[in-house]
């Protein structure tokens, strides 16, 4: 490794610093083939049957009643929410797989870009305090503030306890689960999962919204895209990021195996939504034919 010249170093971004020092970590060749590899399969994933799946009409349009809400909530926090920061703080700690392939310190970059997710997930702001320390709260973490979103749709700590997820719920979290230990494999469901996030978080916002619940703070406040005016979200730069993570970390032995895993968790995100869809509809149309 070269040696670096401190008082030279930018600090002022170092997010694109990251980006620009692990595509410089491979051989311009490798890189470039990786991140092509990389963008074929964010076309996949794009192009996958999630994307158009029925239940995003429906939770925007205010399809569901408040029980409805309440239990896809539950749900979906079983399914991602309470394991979110679990995989990011694994993928973070699995860098360190890079260290036999790439140079020593290489692997630093990539948890640079996984730290301001987690910092995001954490309750942080870019800034510093009139204290001159980091401005941030737990309080205002992603978990915590779904949990109080939770409270605020009258679900009490007894019913999470008591909540029996189905099926397909327990099948999203572990296959996710499953990949803690190879890091390739995690920050590419990974930024599936920030992709599953982009487009299922406008349609539960307006689902909870349709049950006059305030969305512009807390949990739905900070999911969205950073050109979404009605959020403080960046989910799309920490898609972005955990997508480079892949092209630094893949290899052209394992872009089959990649492609295999993401689309397996994309069906599963699809099994589940149909699951809340046909689940749900089912009450709806029982209690629309009891009123009528």
């Amino acid at each position: 490794m070269d040696e670096i010249n401190v008082s030279q170093i930018n600090i002022e971004d170092p997010r694109s610093q990251a980006l620009q020092a692990m595509a410089a970590s491979l051989p311009t060749n490798t890189w470039n083939e990786n991140a092509e590899f990389v963008s074929s399969l964010k076309e996949k994933i794009k192009s996958h049957s999630l994307g158009n799946n029925k239940i995003i009409e429906a939770l925007s349009d205010g399809k569901f009643g408040h029980e409805q809400v309440e239990k896809i909530h539950l749900e979906y926090r079983h399914a991602i929410v309470q394991i979110f920061t679990d995989a990011l703080l694994m993928a973070q700690f699995q860098t360190r797989q890079l260290e036999p392939r790439l140079a020593p310190g290489e692997k630093m970059a990539p948890r640079v870009l996984l730290t301001l997710n987690i910092l995001d997930e954490f309750g942080y702001t870019p800034g510093v305090s009139e204290i001159g320390y980091y401005k941030g709260h737990h309080e205002y973490s992603h978990y915590v503030l779904y949990e109080k979103l939770l409270s605020e749709l009258g679900i009490s700590a007894q019913d999470r306890n008591e909540h029996k997820s189905s099926d397909i719920s327990k099948q999203v979290r572990a296959f996710l689960e499953n990949t803690f230990n190879d890091y390739a494999s995690i920050v590419a469901l990974l930024a599936v999962a920030e992709e599953q996030v982009i487009l299922f978080s406008p349609p539960l916002r307006k689902s909870v919204a349709h049950l006059n619940q305030d969305v512009t703070k807390g949990y739905y406040r900070v999911h969205g895209t950073t050109t979404d005016a009605d959020t403080d979200g960046a989910d799309d730069d920490h898609e972005d990021d955990l997508w480079a993570a892949l092209a630094q970390a893949c290899t052209k032995e394992n872009y089959e195996s990649i492609t295999s895993l993401c689309l397996s968790y994309c069906d599963l995100w699809d099994e589940f939504w149909n699951h809340q869809l046909i689940e749900h509809s089912k009450k709806t149309e029982a209690r629309e034919e009891a009123v009528s």
